[in-house]
């Protein structure tokens, strides 16, 4: 149950926790899945949390694979949580192929390393990190089956009266970062193709965590009395849990040429309507600054919808929990979105 529903106020524990509650689904597809499960790029927003939610569903599913988590770990205190919840924690720089070629080999990878800000100082470092490091990753684990964490900026601005972007639609992005994206993606696809690799491209928008997000950063905003632009005026949420279940899901439907598939919610959020209904939930008057364009990155996640099933946490719900956070004092990860861009420049 969420907390939205349950009327508490949420900790930091309480929140790990549900954001890494398995679903009947997750748990159904670790049933079924054989050999252990290897993340890399673990020590991200989101590994955390979806490493705990596999070794969580394997136990509930009754099966004792090892599960690896892969990373630079600059801090150990990530290492200690992930040894804490079952996980193996290994540091590695991915993109020093001897010491990748070290890695335990596994049938089951979720890729998740990747670099997005900071581009606009150092390029060189993104194409590097979205690009090499994939590449040295699917070259050792060529006979596993891979789901590689790409994003939905991938696709170009869509006019806001569209459906959004599917994925039958041509990749065009705009700036150097959503460029290097779909270099990750091009370097997957060779080298799936090359070596059969099965593979499946999850192209993520706005995973949402208590801590950061597109909810986070509009509420804040709100709260503090500072303005809301919203000029890229609409986006697609999921909640994080959600998003942690539906990769370990897609390790089942990985295939040759990789098929790409768009992870996030159904509903279109309106930045405006947002800050508004925050708002309301947090007796502040939200600040407004700038005009709808016509285009936004919005997304069509239907097929994702069609394969996978439903999401546990609705959009209200996540308004809701976000607004106590916020009241309650909960922390923040302090990484901003920048839901605001629209040159793809981060």
């Amino acid at each position: 149950m969420s907390f939205a529903l349950n009327g508490l106020v949420p900790d930091v524990e309480s929140l790990e926790d549900w954001l890494s509650r398995p679903s009947e689904a997750a748990v159904a597809a670790c049933r079924r899945l054989e050999g252990d499960i290897v993340l890399l790029g673990v020590g991200g927003k989101m590994g955390l949390s979806l490493a705990r939610m596999v070794r969580r569903a394997s136990d509930q599913a009754g099966n004792s694979r090892r599960v690896i988590g892969v990373s630079r770990f600059s801090s150990p205190h990530a290492m200690h949580e992930l040894r804490q919840a079952g996980v193996e924690p290994i540091a590695c720089d991915l993109a020093d192929r001897e010491v990748v070629s070290r890695l335990p080999l596994a049938p089951n990878v979720i890729f998740m390393a990747g670099q997005k800000f900071g581009t606009s100082d150092a390029p060189e470092q993104t194409w590097a990190a979205n690009t090499l490091v994939p590449a040295i990753a699917a070259e050792h684990y060529a006979r596993s089956r891979i789901v590689a964490f790409s994003t939905a900026c991938v696709y170009p601005l869509t006019p806001v009266a569209s459906p959004g972007s599917s994925e039958a639609d041509a990749l065009n992005p705009p700036g150097e970062y959503a460029n290097s994206c779909l270099g990750r993606e091009r370097i997957f696809t060779y080298l799936s193709k090359k070596n059969g690799t099965r593979m499946l491209m999850f192209r993520l928008s706005y995973a949402i965590d208590l801590r950061y997000g597109v909810l986070h950063d509009v509420a804040w905003k709100v709260a503090r009395g500072q303005p809301v632009d919203v000029t890229m005026g609409y986006a697609n949420v999921i909640w994080q849990g959600d998003a942690n279940a539906r990769a370990i899901q897609c390790l089942e439907h990985t295939d040759v040429p990789p098929p790409a598939l768009n992870v996030t919610g159904l509903e279109r959020v309106s930045i405006r309507a947002l800050a508004h209904r925050f708002g309301d939930l947090l007796g502040r008057t939200a600040i407004i600054t700038g005009e709808e364009a016509e285009t936004a990155w919005l997304f069509d996640a239907r097929c994702s919808f069609e394969l996978l099933g439903s999401v546990s946490v609705t959009l209200d719900e996540m308004i809701e929990a976000m607004a106590k956070w916020v009241k309650s004092g909960g922390p923040s990860l302090g990484k901003p979105t920048h839901f605001e861009t629209r040159d793809g420049q981060f």
